[in-house]
């Protein structure tokens, strides 16, 4: 990396560092499966769209940045038509705002399925734990789907970032014909150093462990991965449990002046990738999406970490 990219890289990154150098002991917090109501919401579209059963399937994961207004409209449509991102059998969003002033306090999962004609499911981690007065609801996971949704979870990820802050995950059991794909969007904390980041994705897995009778698992979002060894250290996780990707732990899914990191993943177990990329041309979010398409395959059983 050149001079001037260092000197950028550094002056970006001791911002996001600062907040988790100091105090780790007071950063911990247990992971949990919240299902109470109030950040777990569960839809469908009014007018379903029929389809058959698909041969293969396309899977998105993308963290939209809380689009809203003109750029939500436009989002809505590559998910209708791009040939990268668009027809997707499950999406699995992050960034998704519900009730919040920036996005026009529009419920943006559910407008989403509703221009889709699919079912949708969204949560939110809970407000800050140092909060001294209300806050707006934090912004949320989603997964939408054209199939059924079942067996939906709220994961509220173990320790807290900067001033209390939490992450989410939602988990969700999508039934594509007589197939049951397990499916779990994540958004990881930023903040916190790498062993703690890596006790949120493993939480995922574990949680994953429970749902055994199903034909395939898959863990997408965005993992917050820019430290180097976390990007290694998120590699060995997944494949010693049994999960796979197409993508390379070096090719970036993040963007902004000069830099590029690897902050987004897709892990699959039980599915056998066809084709898949990176939707670099989709310039809405300083993320980009990753796209796959698969067919089923008998699952590995996942094992627990070592």
């Amino acid at each position: 990396m050149k001079p001037l990219a260092c000197a950028i890289a550094l002056l970006v990154f001791s911002n996001l560092w600062a907040g988790s150098a100091r105090g780790q002991d007071k950063l911990r917090a247990i992971g949990q499966v919240d299902n109470s109501q109030k950040l777990l919401e569960k839809g469908r579209a009014r007018n379903l769209k029929q389809l058959p059963t698909p041969g293969t399937i396309k899977l998105v994961s993308y963290n939209i940045r809380w689009r809203g207004g003109e750029d939500l409209d436009r989002l809505i449509d590559l998910f209708r038509t791009n040939n990268e991102i668009g027809g997707a059998a499950i999406l699995g969003l992050q960034e998704v705002d519900r009730n919040k002033k920036r996005t026009g306090n529009v419920n943006t999962a559910k407008k989403i399925a509703e221009e889709l004609r699919a079912y949708y499911c969204w949560a939110a981690p809970p407000p800050s734990s140092h909060a001294k007065e209300p806050q707006e609801e934090e912004t949320g996971v989603s997964i939408i789907s054209p199939f059924p949704l079942s067996e939906v979870d709220r994961l509220v990820l173990p320790n807290e970032g900067p001033g209390g802050r939490r992450r989410a995950a939602i988990g969700a059991t999508v039934h594509i014909g007589d197939k049951l794909i397990r499916v779990y969007s994540v958004h990881a904390e930023t903040r916190i150093e790498p062993k703690l980041k890596l006790e949120q994705y493993r939480f995922v897995l574990n949680d994953a462990l429970k749902h055994r009778a199903v034909d395939a698992t898959v863990i997408l979002g965005d993992f917050n991965s820019w430290q180097g060894e976390v990007v290694d250290e998120t590699e060995k996780a997944f494949t010693a449990t049994g999960f796979a990707t197409p993508f390379s732990k070096g090719e970036p899914t993040w963007h902004t002046f000069i830099l590029k990191l690897k902050l987004d993943w897709m892990w699959l177990n039980g599915l056998r990738v066809q084709s898949s990329g990176i939707g670099r041309s989709i310039g809405l979010s300083d993320h980009w999406p990753l796209w796959v398409t698969a067919s089923f395959e008998k699952p590995q059983a996942i094992k627990p970490e070592k």
